[in-house]
Parts: C-alpha cells; structure tokens; sequence
C-alpha cells in the first residue's frame, strides 16, 4: 500500500497536469507552422505562431483556418492557411489600378505592405485585367473559376458567416482573391506573435 500511495502521489499530479494541458491546448490555443512564403515579410516559412482559438477576429487580424474544402490546392483534411482578414461579413472591398484597398468606401493604409510592388502590381490578378481596372469582389468571383467552390458576393458585399482573406505576401499567396471566401466554421484561431518575432507590430497590433 505504501509503494501504491508514494506512486499515486507523484504519477497523480502528472496524470493532472496532462489533462489540464490537453484541455488548455484543445479550447485555448494551438501551435501552427508557417507552410510557405505567403505572410512574409511579416511571418517567414517554418515559423511557429500560437493561434488563440477564443481570439475575436476583426479586420486585419492574422487567422488560421482549416482550408480544405476552401482552396482547391489544400487536397488533405486540416489543412491550415494562416492569412490576414480583409474583409469581414457584409463588408465591401474594392482595390483600385493605383494599388489602393478600399473596404466599406474608406481607404486601409496597409502598413504590413513594405513593398510597393506587393500593394501594386502583387496584389493585381495574373490572370485578370485588374492591373488596369483594379477588382472588386464582384470582379474576382466573375473572373475567377476556383470561387464556384465558394459563397458569392452579393452588392460586392462578403457574405453573412464568410471572411475575406489575403496573404501579405500578395505576389505568391493562394488566397481569397483566387478562391473566395472562408467560412466562420474554417475558422481555428487568431494568431499572436511572440515578443520576440521582428515584426510582431504587424501581426498583433495593426489597425486597418
């Protein structure tokens, strides 16, 4: 008995600590990898974030989300993007020729955006004639046979329960722009950057 009592009393406090962590970890947060170069400069490929799955999403929040089912490129179930959040549900969003975002009529500084050809030329369709135009969400559902898997806009408006998102990185990103929207129901957590990642402003603390 006294060897099962000495056993219990530090196995016990494991056994607890286990479960208290695996509970923190399945409603609190979780560990995602960066897969690619699509939110650089502000996050670099490999790089770890905790994503807070309690986190309110807002306008130019960085969120994962499960993409399988959104972007035809994710083929396997739990898939995660991490992307920014452009748009949010009911709003509109207009980029003009001259590299100027638009949501709701008031122009966003994208401040993330260090490289002017990111905001210009980056963000413009390859496929579209967006770069002489610009695109609304209207254009891009219009332009773009990959959003047949996705709500459409309607009055250029992102849909009740979608996001719209985009990566930083515009010039290589599979994002919103080629495949429409996210649902609510995608969506894991809203990303928090160490204190010690470089460009963390840009990640916690940006406001479009």
């Amino acid at each position: 008995m006294k060897i099962i009592k000495r056993s219990l009393s530090w196995i016990l406090p494991i056994v607890i600590g286990l479960g208290l962590g695996m509970l923190v970890r399945q409603f609190w947060f979780t560990m995602v990898r960066v897969d690619g170069r699509s939110m650089q400069p502000n996050l670099q490929n490999n790089e770890r974030v905790v994503a807070f799955k309690t986190g309110q999403i807002k306008a130019g929040s960085v969120v994962v989300f499960d993409a399988h089912g959104v972007s035809p490129d994710a083929t396997t179930p739990n898939t995660v993007y991490v992307k920014r959040v452009i748009g949010m549900p009911g709003d509109t969003v207009t980029y003009t020729k001259t590299g100027q975002l638009y949501v709701n009529h008031r122009l966003i500084k994208q401040t993330y955006l260090k490289s002017s050809f990111q905001q210009t030329t980056g963000t413009y369709m390859a496929n579209s004639h967006g770069q002489v135009t610009g695109w609304t969400l209207t254009s891009l559902a219009h332009d773009q046979p990959d959003w047949q898997l996705s709500a459409k806009p309607k009055n250029n408006r992102v849909p009740k329960g979608h996001y719209f998102v985009m990566g930083d990185h515009r010039s290589v990103s599979s994002d919103g722009r080629y495949w429409g929207f996210v649902p609510q129901r995608k969506m894991i957590g809203v990303v928090k950057a160490w204190p010690w990642q470089n460009r963390r402003q840009a990640i916690n603390a940006y406001q479009p």
